[in-house]
């Protein structure tokens, strides 16, 4: 039960304080990538904040963390920017960091000079400045740093140091033992040691306009007058001095910002009123506040115990936010006789309007809100129960029947109220100042979340899954005549209908259509159509305020319309906050109007309030933070971001990050490029603040980037100019060589060529004078073969002749031979002329004569055979070589026989005599050997 009540207590509690923050925006370790605690924040003239944190000096440009780790790894206790310089202190180490060519911070130690003066185990909490001076406060000393004079003074308190402070012109410190001091020509001067001083520890000094104003750390506030010490009271003192304060900060404009160790951070005013009180349960990461700062733009920047936020005090909106889920998710505000409405999924709370009361219930609305709506003085709810009639702090139900989405006037009828409920369509009529439930529009079941009435009949009605429809009403209004469903426009999810400026406007993803009221039909509206271009619909949801402004809603804007009062054209005013920030329903976004300028938007944690006409920002300037160049799989190396660029051939993979170092929580800035060398056009609009350019070829390039915030674009556009160097094979100076190079190698390669064909044309003539020289020789050769023929043939011929020859002598001789047998016949009868005729005829018969004359044919036809044969075997006989003259002739046994005067038999003996002389194998012819010789 104890359990219970206490949960209750906190609920309420945490409720009641119902007061409109300003947004803060949150930055956590995983976010930023350093440690936990931040101990003290500056800020240089870029506007880039430094923050002395547990890991080093953390640094944030708007766009980009980086982190520097302490120069001796001990956790950074203070940060001072002065001037170009960055000034940290560290355990038994402070110095400054200086901003490289290249953008990024180098570190110089000033400790390192006077390294035997510190004394051991000194850490350094403070940094201030006064004129050249750079104060260095650790807990036992302060250390005074001439920056002109590069030289160091030294004040030491025999008691040590709790706190120093900077207030106008003048520094002061605390002593331990609760001593005021003011330095004065580099030493202490007791300013105050006034009981109360003395028991409490000083967290912050400012000047009043009389004096001092000290806080204390459990003890508020005092003044300091001359001598006198007086108390100053503020709303918060007894929480003070129940949280314990840690810092403190005065404000641009006069209040001041006092962080706590367990209850986050107070502002009040200078008359002490408390302005805000920002907690954990009210958005705040952490309760434990360990440094403040104001930057220039006037956010209060706190660095926590674990992280760092960001209040945007001078922003034009700030939120409520229900942590405790009592509230639930808003769907609808209205401001009702100085009460602020806010309907929820909860049901219906109210309020009185610009308090910090507590949100108060409404008995009897529990469930789902879906709208509010003032007419002649009654506030009508549609609530998922029905719709109730409000009053203050009582809701009656007038309608239980089914849930209402909305409500309409009927035209010439104020008596009547149309409203769209979950079956349809129904009418509330007002009878003795009562307003009453009548009837049911019959003809019509369909859910009409979002309905119209263009004159007294006619009705239009939009529905998620159906579409659009046009309904025709009797004159009663109980029934419906005619129904007409529209094919086009087409049912969109989120889609939207609402009138405005007496036309009727329907809106999906398509884009914006606006009713036709002569053809009764849908035509596109170009200009609101616009905003859904580039896939920015997220939503069709339509609303038209108090000032006859008509709201839409986009992925990254909110935009609205307005009747130009020259032209009667629409004029379209942007405000630059991303749906992902508002955090609001998709298809229930909703924005009230307050008052002339204050618009309620409801989220799904609470709701914030926007002055419109104080959504205003100074103009910011982008830059370009780093600029990085890597090989191919290479790490990166940062460039100079001051010179022009000057990279080689294959450092050609460039980032560039730029940054405008604004911290609005919901206007997003938005970055175009352009990179001359490369690029056409500009690119599209983009958060993303770093852009990669790979393998860019060798050339000249120029790089651009603008930026864009609360949709104006920014004044000034940071360029960058660089040239990626040709590989030195690619140089004018090898281009040259090159062809150098070609001219010597093609006057070697004519050379060479002509060489060539000139070795083959002398080939060519060789081998065409071998090939002459072969002819040539064919044709002796041809000549020879014929002469050889012929010759052939003349032997031939001659040896026929001869053979013919040797036949007739042989012939002749048988003649004779005959006639002389014959005569030898007669002889016998002793006739004496007889025997003279055949001694005539032994004379010419002579076998020497014959073989004389064959040798001497056979010698001229086959010249030197017989010297041949004859040397080879010596040992033949003539008979021998006159048988080798006719087997030379190729003559037969049988035609030898008459020649050698023999008989065949004697022939063949001789034959085979003549082998044996000769030594002839038995397979060798005779013949065949004597015609080879």
């Amino acid at each position: 039960m104890k359990t219970k009540l206490y949960i209750l207590f906190i609920l309420i509690s945490s409720l009641a304080f119902s007061q409109e923050l300003p947004p803060i925006v949150k930055y956590s370790p995983n976010i930023y990538g350093a440690g936990n605690q931040n101990w003290m924040i500056s800020q240089d003239k870029n506007h880039f904040l430094f923050f002395a944190n547990n890991e080093g000096l953390l640094e944030y440009n708007g766009s980009n963390w980086e982190l520097y780790p302490s120069p001796n790894e001990t956790i950074i206790r203070s940060v001072k920017v002065i001037d170009d310089k960055i000034y940290t202190g560290s355990y038994m180490e402070f110095g400054f960091w200086a901003r490289k060519s290249n953008g990024k911070l180098s570190y110089t130690s000033l400790s390192q000079t006077i390294k035997t003066k510190l004394l051991d185990d000194e850490q350094f909490w403070n940094i201030l400045n006064f004129d050249q001076w750079v104060i260095f406060q650790s807990l036992n000393r302060i250390y005074i740093y001439d920056s002109k004079a590069a030289n160091f003074k030294i004040i030491s308190p025999p008691t040590g140091v709790n706190k120093s402070f900077r207030a106008s012109n003048s520094i002061y410190f605390q002593t331990t033992d609760g001593g005021l001091y003011e330095i004065e020509s580099g030493k202490g001067r007791l300013v105050s040691e006034h009981p109360i001083l003395k028991k409490n520890r000083i967290i912050n000094i400012s000047v009043s306009d009389d004096g001092l104003l000290i806080q204390t750390q459990l003890n508020g506030f005092y003044k300091l007058i001359g001598k006198e010490l007086s108390k100053f009271s503020t709303e918060a003192d007894a929480q003070l001095s129940a949280s314990s304060v840690y810092s403190s900060q005065v404000l641009s404009d006069g209040n001041i910002a006092i962080g706590t160790v367990s209850n986050g951070i107070f502002i009040t005013d200078r008359a002490g009123k408390l302005v805000y009180h920002i907690s954990q349960s009210r958005g705040l990461s952490n309760n434990t506040a360990l440094s403040l700062f104001e930057d220039a733009d006037g956010n209060l920047w706190v660095g926590l115990d674990n992280g760092i936020n960001c209040i945007n005090l001078q922003s034009a909106i700030h939120s409520f936010v229900d942590n405790t889920g009592v509230l639930g998710t808003v769907y609808n505000s209205k401001v009702y006789k100085g009460n602020l409405y806010i309907g929820t999924n909860q049901g219906l709370f109210y309020k009185k309007y610009q308090s910090n009361d507590t949100f108060k219930f409404i008995s009897g609305t529990k469930g789902q809100v879906w709208s509010l709506f003032e007419y002649d003085g009654t506030l009508f709810c549609g609530h998922d129960s029905g719709t109730f009639v409000v009053g203050e702090g009582i809701a009656k139900n007038i309608f239980p029947f089914s849930g209402t989405w909305k409500f309409e006037t009927v035209p010439n009828k104020k008596e009547l109220l149309l409203q769209g409920n979950y079956y349809g369509i129904s009418v509330l009529e007002k009878v003795n100042n009562q307003w009453i439930f009548r009837n049911k529009i019959s003809g019509f079941d369909y859910s009409s979340k979002y309905f119209e009435i263009v004159n007294t009949n006619e009705l239009y009605v939009s529905h998620e899954y159906k579409g659009v429809f046009r309904l025709q009403l009797d004159n009663q209004l109980s029934k419906i005549k005619t129904f007409t469903s529209y094919k086009t426009p087409r049912k969109g999810k989120n889609a939207g209908l609402i009138k405005f400026n007496n036309a009727i406007y329907y809106a999906y993803k398509e884009g914006v259509f606006k009713l036709n009221n002569k053809t009764k039909q849908f035509e596109k509206d170009k200009v609101l159509s616009a905003i859904f271009e580039k896939d920015e619909y997220t939503s069709g949801k339509l609303i038209v305020d108090n000032s006859n402004k008509i709201w839409l809603f986009s992925k990254n804007y909110i935009h609205y319309f307005s009747l130009s009062k020259i032209n009667n054209q629409l004029k379209q005013n942007v405000i630059s906050i991303p749906s992902s920030l508002t955090n609001s329903m998709l298809g229930y976004e909703n924005i009230s109007q307050l008052s002339n300028s204050d618009y309620l938007i409801g989220t799904t944690d609470g709701y914030y309030v926007m002055n419109i006409n104080e959504l205003s920002f100074k103009n910011y300037n982008v830059s370009i933070t780093n600029i990085a160049t890597n090989k191919q799989n290479g790490a990166n190396v940062s460039q100079s971001v001051k010179e022009n660029g000057e990279f080689k051939y294959d450092d050609n993979n460039i980032s560039f990050s730029y940054t405008v170092p604004e911290y609005n929580k919901y206007i997003n800035v938005e970055y175009q490029y352009f990179l001359e060398g490369v690029h056409e056009e500009w690119s599209a609009w983009s958060a993303k603040s770093t852009i990669n350019f790979k393998n860019l070829p060798p050339g000249d390039y120029t790089f651009k980037v603008k930026a864009k915030f609360a949709n104006s674009t920014l004044d000034n556009t940071a360029t960058y100019s660089f040239t990626i160097f040709k590989p030195w094979y690619g140089t004018n100076v090898a281009i040259f060589i090159y062809l150098i190079l070609i001219l010597v190698m093609a006057y070697y390669i004519h050379k060479a060529y002509k060489n060539y064909y000139q070795k083959q044309k002398e080939k060519l003539i060789e081998e065409n004078n071998l090939l002459l020289e072969i002819k040539e020789l064919e044709n002796e050769q041809q000549m020879m073969r014929i002469r050889n023929e012929q010759l052939s043939q003349d032997v031939d011929s001659k040896s026929r002749e001869l053979a013919v020859s040797t036949m007739s002598l042989n012939s002749k001789n048988e003649l004779l031979a005959f006639i002389k047998e014959d005569l030898k016949k007669t002889n016998e009868d002793g006739n004496r002329s007889v025997k003279s005729v055949i001694s005539t005829i032994n004379k010419n018969i002579s076998k020497d004569d014959t073989w004389n004359v064959f040798k001497e044919a056979f010698d001229s036809a086959d010249k030197d055979f017989l010297k041949k044969i004859k040397l080879a075997h010596p040992s033949l006989t003539p008979n021998d070589l006159r048988l080798c003259a006719y087997l030379r002739l190729n003559l037969s046994s049988k035609e030898v026989a008459p020649l050698l005067n023999i008989s065949v038999r004697s022939v063949e003996i001789k034959r085979y005599r003549l082998r044996k002389k000769m030594e002839l194998t038995h397979e060798q012819g005779l013949v065949e050997y004597i015609l080879a010789v």
